[in-house]
């Protein structure tokens, strides 16, 4: 059994979550304030409305209510840019992220994904080979693909949405980092081609949504597809010497549920799962995904 602990974003000079509360968040990226909806900050705010009024854009829902996943527009303030990037380090890696208000309320980035970054980062560079290969799925904007290039690793970083991998590629350059292979593809179509042509990678990091579609229209769900790509990734990954990291956002997931699907697929494995989560100012803790990794 692994073991059970709750990861929290490091604290870093361009993220701050500063409030949470009524179903909302309010965070700082670099110079600018955005309040975002979260439904699961259900407890009442702890800074003044006029601190929440200095934001410089506000995400609403369409239909207004406090659920997730809809579509939704920005109300921004005066001086609010479309776009603008902001810097992440840790040890010698030095991450460059272009953001972007998008419909779906997204950014470009999830800031607890910091920690899985640091621990990518630190375990390619323990790798015993000289270029491990390391496989993204789910991929979206890049930081796991960063992470493990900038230790040294050899990605193929695979997503179904070509604006994201575009937007990846973007913040590859600007991290000054090249060498990133880029596939626009379904990933369990991806992974049963990579299976029969004999590939291996010594690391796995898997980000799958509860729901999808690939470039063709693919369809995905989580609960019907997971296991017939975690059975493809045992094929995939090296037995020896080697990593998986699985990130599960599903409202209502615990992280022993993906700690029983990894342990599953991956009996031998020594790691860790848990919750991640952002502190705000007042210390109240914010759970946004359970994720399990560890190595082999």
């Amino acid at each position: 059994m692994s073991n059970t602990v709750n990861l929290f974003s490091p604290q870093w000079e361009d993220y701050e979550l500063m409030d949470t509360g009524g179903f909302e968040k309010l965070e700082r990226f670099g110079k600018y304030l955005l309040v975002r909806p979260e439904p699961q900050a259900i407890w009442p705010k702890s800074l003044p409305p006029e601190e929440w009024g200095k934001a410089a854009a506000v995400f609403r829902r369409e239909n207004g209510s406090p659920g997730d996943g809809e579509r939704g527009e920005w109300k921004l303030g005066a001086g609010m840019a479309q776009q603008w990037q902001i810097n992440y380090r840790y040890g010698n890696m030095q991450l460059r992220f272009r953001l972007g208000l998008t419909t779906f309320k997204h950014v470009g980035i999830f800031p607890e994904q910091a920690v899985n970054w640091n621990y990518i980062y630190d375990t390619v560079c323990r790798c015993s080979e000289a270029c491990p290969q390391t496989l993204n799925l789910f991929a979206y904007t890049g930081g796991a693909s960063l992470a493990a290039r900038a230790a040294g690793a050899e990605v193929v970083h695979v997503d179904a949405v070509r604006q994201v991998i575009n937007w990846g590629r973007e913040n590859m350059e600007a991290s000054r980092l090249s060498g990133i292979r880029w596939v626009v593809e379904d990933a369990l179509k991806y992974v049963g081609r990579e299976v029969r042509r004999g590939r291996r990678y010594h690391g796995i990091i898997l980000d799958p949504p509860a729901y999808g579609r690939g470039p063709a229209g693919e369809k995905w769900i989580l609960e019907e597809g997971i296991n017939e790509l975690m059975a493809q990734c045992r094929q995939l990954l090296v037995p020896q010497q080697s990593f998986i990291v699985l990130n599960l956002y599903s409202m209502g997931f615990s992280p022993r549920v993906a700690e029983n699907l990894v342990e599953a697929y991956f009996p031998a494995i020594k790691g860790e799962c848990g919750e991640l989560s952002v502190c705000d100012r007042a210390g109240r803790r914010l759970p946004l995904g359970v994720f399990m990794r560890g190595t082999l």
